[in-house]
């Protein structure tokens, strides 16, 4: 991707469950680009389709670390950094999950975490309002990406696309892209604290 992009874009080998590999990354880009003005937290890891009582702790921990303690230190890392520059926006990818648990949710640590994203984001929202920072969440649903495509079978996605009052299908990547795309511009400037669902409508019914 960043071969593709060009001069605007450097690739980085980075552990979001790490705070030191975030340290690293947020020097890196300050050296490259000399600020830090938007981020987005869109790691994300399902771990397996299992119960709760089935599931490993390891596992438990492994989906946490990731998707939710990810988030935490990612806006750690960067909200010291856009502070000294007078203001950012950050966007944190939740979840449908995270609003309500429902059939296609891998596992409860997955929601879990998506729920707690939410939470993450109205603090931060809150607590740095004053230092123009913005913060939102965005919460796609079924969605064609390879994370998806990876633990569904072709009949397993019809059945979550079926229903979709939106022409019965899953999202496109894209369409996720472009609501983030917005809240990183300045077209967002009055928005902070919220929660875009882009899901087809699934979370009304």
């Amino acid at each position: 991707m960043a071969k593709e992009v060009g001069e605007n874009a450097i690739f980085l080998k980075h552990d979001v469950a790490d705070p030191k590999s975030w340290a690293e990354v947020v020097k890196s880009v300050i050296n490259e680009f000399g600020t830090i003005n938007i981020l987005v937290n869109n790691a994300g890891y399902a771990g397996p389709i299992v119960l709760l009582a089935d599931m490993k702790d390891e596992d438990y921990l492994g989906v946490v670390s990731v998707d939710q303690h990810g988030t935490f230190y990612g806006m750690k890392a960067v909200i010291p950094e856009m502070m000294r520059n007078g203001g950012g926006s950050i966007i944190n990818i939740g979840s449908v999950a995270g609003l309500r648990f429902e059939d296609g949710t891998p596992n409860a640590a997955y929601s879990t975490a998506k729920f707690a994203i939410r939470g993450l984001t109205q603090a931060a929202a809150y607590q740095y309002g004053d230092k123009n920072i913005r913060v939102n969440a965005v919460h796609p649903g079924g969605v064609t990406t390879p994370l998806l495509l990876g633990h569904f079978s072709k009949a397993e996605l019809d059945e979550l696309a079926s229903g979709q009052p939106l022409q019965n299908r899953l999202g496109k990547p894209r369409e996720i892209s472009q609501v983030v795309l917005f809240l990183a511009s300045d077209d967002s400037s009055f928005v902070t604290g919220a929660d875009y669902v882009v899901d087809g409508g699934k979370s009304i019914h």
